[in-house]
């Protein structure tokens, strides 16, 4: 699929991938996806979860910071996206407030970025430049 259409669309290796990077190396490898659904409590680590989303770029897929079910007020989710260019950021439709507090963020992020913010239109699956070491 991801031979068929990938270049179209995105196809997100969630379960397949579980934020594991051994994982992700696997699917690069085999092509079996191009974008990486981040979920840092799934891996366990911050660390771990970095060293994902740094493979994912350098193979060129898309990377999405996302929720996870049970979710808390807690904002770290939009800020981890930012940080590391996600680009997207999966927390659902704001109809609850621990979802508003997601977006709320990103929009105080915004705000405080200013100009030097960076939308990704078209180039949504590369903004930056890719990762090639050192500090993003």
């Amino acid at each position: 699929m991801t031979a068929e259409i990938g270049e179209k669309v995105q196809i997100v290796g969630d379960d397949l991938l579980v934020t594991n990077p051994k994982r992700v190396e696997k699917a690069i490898i085999e092509k079996t996806c191009n974008a990486l659904l981040l979920k840092v409590n799934q891996i366990g680590s911050v660390t771990e979860s970095i060293e994902a989303v740094k493979m994912s770029k350098l193979a060129g897929w898309g990377v999405m910071a996302s929720h996870r079910g049970g979710e808390t007020g807690d904002t770290f989710i939009a800020d981890l996206s930012v940080g590391l260019a996600t680009i997207k950021t999966k927390t659902g439709a704001p109809c609850r407030s621990e979802r508003l507090a997601k977006c709320n963020q990103h929009l105080r992020i915004e705000e405080e970025l200013g100009s030097a913010a960076i939308y990704a239109g078209a180039k949504f699956r590369a903004p930056v430049e890719p990762y090639q070491g050192g500090h993003y």
